[in-house]
C-alpha cells in the first residue's frame, strides 16, 4: 500500500512540476497539463529519441524509464553530479519540486553529444542502464532465454539444451513484482537463497493478446504452481511434498524436515529457513500440454487419454523399462550408439532399469545379455501402505498412480462444477490458492467466502502438464493442474546445446540440434 501511495504521489507532483520545468526550459507552461502530450514535451527537452517514450509507457521497465527521466531532468537544471543524481534517484518526491519551483535552479539544458561535461562514471552508468533496460522490455515482451536442468523431457529437450521461449505465443505476461535485481530470477547471484526481489511493490495479474493460448502437444514453460513456498535447502522438491513427507501440515514453524528411508526408518534434516514466492517468481517448468481447459484426461497402464481416445506419446519421448540381465551393459555402447545417458542406467545384482525411447527399447530387448524387459506400470493403489499419497490430489481417498490415474476433468474459465466432499480435494486448491477464496468445510458442507454452496465457477483455464520422460518427471500427476496465469511461454527454438557428459562447452556441442526447431 505505501508502495502505491508513493506512486500516486509522484504521479501527482508530475504535473505539478512539468509545467514550471516546462517554462524554464521555454516551452509554454500550458503543455504540462497535457496527460500524455506532457511526455512527449518531456522527452522532447532532453533531447531523448522518439522511441524513449515507447519504453517509458512500456509497464514492467516504464519505472526505470522514469529514474532515467528524473535524473536527465535534474541534469537539464545544473544538476551533474553523482551524488546529486543519486538523490534524485532516491528522492524525486522531494527533489522534483525544488528542481521545479526553486528560482535558482536555472535551464541548463541536456549535455550536447560529444561534451564531456559528465564524468567517466556517469556516461558509463547511463549506457548501462539504458542498455539494462532494453533488454528487460524485450525478454518481458518477446522472447527470453531458458536452459533445461534436468531429464524430464528427454529425448525431447535435453540437459544442457539453452532454448528461446516466446512470450508472444499465448500473451506477454506483465511483471507481477517488477521491483528486482536485473537478469535473475528470484535468487541473487552468488547466493543460494537470498531473494533478488522485493514483494513492497506488486502488481495484478495482466497478459497482453498473443497469438493464442497453449495448445496439446506444445513445450510450455511455466512457473511451478507448488513453487509459492520453497524449503531453502531443498529447493528442487515441493515444500507440500515434503510437508506430507513430514507428517505435517506445515513447515513454516519448523526447522527441520522428516524423510522416509527405505529401510522403513526416517531421517531428518534442517530446512535452512522458508521462503516465500510470488506467481512470476516461482521456478520456471517446462513441460509438455497433455490436456487442455475442459479436457478430461486419464492414465492407463501409462498411456494418457484425452476426452476417452488414446494420446500416444511423442516418438522422442521415454518410457522406464525394467530389465532382467546377464551381465551388465557397456554404457559406453550404450551412449554412442543410442545416447543413452550413462547416469539413466540403475544396474544391480542382476537387474538394471533405465527410460528409453520406443525405438531403443526394441533395439535393447535384443541384447545378448537380456533376458527379460518389461515396462514400469504402477497400479493403482501402488502408494496405498505409505505414510504420505505423492500422487494428486495426495489424499487417501485416491488411490492412483504416475501410470494409472483419473479420470479427472481439467476447468475451464466459466464452467462450473458440482461440488462435493468427495471430489473437493481434486479442485481445493485451485478454487482457494489460484483463484484466492477462503474455502472450508464445516460439517459436511463446503462454505466459500462464507457462503454455503455446492457449486463453482471457475475464473481462468488450466492445463495437465507432462514430461515426455514419464517415468522421470515430476508433473502434473504429482502436484496437479497449471492456472494459466502462472504460464509464460512456449519453446520455440534451441539455440545452443551442449552435452554434459561431453565435457561440456566447447567440446560438447550437440552440432546437429543447433537452431532447431522445439516440437
Amino acid at each position: 500500500m505505501i508502495a502505491w501511495i508513493l506512486l500516486a504521489l509522484y504521479v501527482v507532483l508530475l504535473f505539478i512540476c512539468l509545467p514550471k520545468v516546462f517554462a524554464k526550459a521555454g516551452v509554454p507552461a500550458w503543455k504540462g497539463y497535457v496527460p500524455l502530450y506532457n511526455l512527449v514535451v518531456w522527452n522532447k527537452i532532453l533531447g531523448k529519441p522518439w522511441y524513449w517514450l515507447i519504453l517509458l509507457l512500456a509497464p514492467g521497465v516504464n519505472l526505470l524509464m522514469l529514474i532515467i527521466y528524473n535524473v536527465n531532468t535534474s541534469i537539464t537544471l545544473g544538476k551533474r553530479s553523482l551524488k546529486e543524481h543519486i538523490i534524485m534517484v532516491l528522492a524525486p518526491w522531494v527533489e522534483l519540486p525544488a528542481l521545479a519551483f526553486a528560482a535558482k535552479y536555472k535551464w541548463a539544458g541536456p549535455v550536447p553529444v560529444g561534451q564531456r561535461h559528465r564524468n567517466l562514471f556517469g556516461q558509463w552508468g547511463d549506457a548501462i542502464l539504458f542498455a539494462v533496460i532494453v533488454a528487460t522490455t524485450f525478454r518481458t515482451f518477446t522472447f527470453e532465454a531458458f536452459t533445461i536442468p534436468t531429464e524430464s523431457m528427454e529425448k525431447s529437450l535435453l540437459v544442457g539444451d539453452y532454448l528461446f521461449v516466446s512470450k508472444l505465443s499465448y500473451g506477454p505476461r506483465l511483471p507481477m513484482t517488477p521491483v528486482t535485481f536485473p537478469f535473475t530470477h528470484h535468487t541473487l547471484p552468488l547466493t543460494a537463497s537470498t531473494p533478488s526481489f522485493t514483494n513492497w511493490f506488486e502488481l495484478p495479474y495482466l497478459r497482453l493478446p498473443g497469438f493464442g493460448k497453449p495448445q496439446r502437444g506444445d513445450a510450455v514453460v511455466f512457473n511451478f504452481p507448488e513453487g509459492d513456498t520453497v524449503v531453502a535447502n531443498f529447493q528442487n522438491m515441493s515444500y507440500y511434498q515434503l510437508a506430507r513427507m513430514s507428517g505435517r501440515t506445515n513447515l513454516v514453524d519448523r526447522n527441520r524436515v522428516v524423510f522416509p528411508l527405505p529401510d522403513g526408518r526416517k531421517a531428518s534434516r534442517p530446512t535452512g529457513g522458508i521462503l516465500v514466492r510470488p506467481v512470476d517468481k516461482q521456478e520456471n517448468y517446462i513441460k509438455r500440454c497433455v490436456g487442455i481447459a475442459g479436457d478430461s484426461i486419464e492414465v492407463v497402464h501409462g498411456l494418457v487419454h484425452i476426452n476417452g481416445k488414446p494420446a500416444p506419446l511423442v516418438a522422442t519421448g521415454q518410457y522406464a523399462y525394467d530389465f532382467t540381465i546377464k551381465d551388465q551393459f557397456n554404457k559406453k555402447i550404450l551412449k554412442d550408439q543410442y545416447d543413452i545417458t550413462t547416469t539413466d542406467v540403475a544396474e544391480d545384482n542382476g537387474t538394471a532399469n533405465m527410460p528409453l525411447t520406443q525405438r531403443n527399447a526394441e533395439a535393447l530387448a535384443k541384447f545378448g545379455n537380456v533376458v527379460s524387459m518389461a515396462k514400469e506400470d504402477k497400479p493403482k493403489g501402488t502408494y496405498g501402505a505409505k505414510d504420505y499419497w505423492p500422487i494428486f490430489p495426495n489424499d487417501p481417498a485416491f488411490d492412483w498412480s504416475e501410470d494409472n490415474f483419473g479420470p479427472l476433468w481439467i476447468p475451464a474459465a466459466g464452467d462450473s462444477i458440482q461440488l462435493t466432499p468427495q471430489n473437493l480435494p481434486l479442485y481445493r486448491r485451485a478454487i482457494a490458492v489460484y483463484e484466492g477464496n477462503q474455502l472450508e468445510v464445516k460439517n459436511g458442507s463446503i462454505w466459500i467466502n462464507g457462503v454455503q454452496t455446492d457449486t463453482y465457477t471457475f475464473k481462468q483455464d488450466y492445463y495437465w502438464m507432462m514430461g515426455d520422460n514419464r517415468h522421470r518427471s515430476q508433473d502434473s500427476r504429482f502436484w496437479g493442474f497449471v492456472p494459466f496465469d502462472h504460464v509464460v511461454g512456449k519453446a520455440v527454438l534451441v539455440w545452443l546445446t551442449v552435452d554434459p557428459e561431453k565435457g561440456g562447452f566447447p567440446t560438447g556441442i550437440r552440432w546437429k540440434r543447433l537452431f532447431t526447431r522445439v516440437r
